[in-house]
């Protein structure tokens, strides 16, 4: 019966991506030099300055807050990459200001506000809903997704935002226009990639470390077959304390387990991620996050 019903379920997803929406979902605004001055009070209004780049914080007319940065020749290698995904004369990105700042912070930073249980099942049900989203819905699909606690911004609701989606299909410094098909090979390629990487973000949630840190190996660590109650709660974050659901924590291990093998061996594929969560969360709909 449950694999019936995922089967329903690539099904749905595929008929919603052909016939949901009348024409293409586009996830960038386009803001006019102008608007930019005024809405940064002529490039006064500096949040910090390096030799790469330049971010100025910004309210437009509609009071919409944001971030603009402005990307200098030395920051990016490729700059006929960077001209095939923003075409302009001034080298600007608009940013939502997300006011909570990144995942990282509150996971490393003593200083920042701790995570409660609930947020964090908030997070990584929300990032495994937007990677379906850019996977499925978006026209052209957005397979390239850099999921990492850093590239992870907190809104005032804690509600999660991817801030490193590509519109090219690129593995391997093999960089395709937005507008080509990624080969099946390419596209396989880097799912794996993200699904291993949501992997990653779901051990750091529960663990608050990160292997990228020099720290406990948690990708070897959750691949233990042996894995016990007493290792996870050994492993899990001193921020939560006892404040957790264990049967959610299983849960949440599983899927992550899944996902880190999926880099040799695929056991999981993009749309099975989020209904996994779900089903060991015993919830019956995601909270979404969304790409900024």
């Amino acid at each position: 019966m449950e694999a019936l019903i995922f089967k329903i379920r690539l099904l749905l997803l595929a008929w919603f991506h052909f016939r949901s929406h009348s024409g293409p979902i586009s996830l960038v605004k386009h803001f006019s030099y102008k608007d930019i001055k005024k809405a940064t009070d002529g490039f006064r209004r500096v949040v910090y300055i390096s030799s790469k780049r330049v971010a100025y914080r910004a309210k437009f007319r509609n009071g919409h807050a944001a971030i603009v940065k402005e990307v200098r020749a030395a920051e990016d290698q490729d700059d006929t990459a960077f001209y095939r995904e923003v075409l302009s004369t001034f080298r600007f990105l608009v940013f939502e200001d997300m006011e909570k700042g990144s995942l990282k912070e509150h996971l490393s930073d003593p200083l920042k506000t701790p995570l409660n249980w609930r947020i964090r099942l908030q997070i990584a049900v929300g990032i495994a809903a937007a990677v379906e989203y850019l996977h499925f819905f978006c026209d052209p699909p957005m397979y390239h997704v850099s999921i990492s606690s850093s590239t992870i911004m907190l809104d005032e609701n804690f509600t999660a935002k991817l801030c490193d989606v590509s519109l090219l299909c690129s593995i391997e410094n093999n960089i395709q226009p937005p507008k080509s098909k990624c080969s099946k090979e390419c596209r396989d390629e880097i799912c794996k990639h993200t699904i291993y990487q949501l992997g990653l973000l779901i051990l750091e949630l529960v663990t608050g470390q990160s292997s990228e840190d020099g720290g406990v190996d948690l990708v070897q660590w959750v691949q233990d077959s042996r894995l016990r109650r007493r290792s996870i709660h050994q492993m899990i974050d001193p921020d939560l304390g006892d404040s957790y659901d264990f049967r959610e924590l299983k849960g949440l291990l599983a899927v992550a387990k899944m996902c880190v093998q999926s880099i040799h061996k695929p056991t999981i594929k993009t749309p099975q991620i989020l209904w996994f969560l779900q089903k060991k969360l015993g919830i019956s709909q995601g909270v979404p996050a969304s790409s900024s």
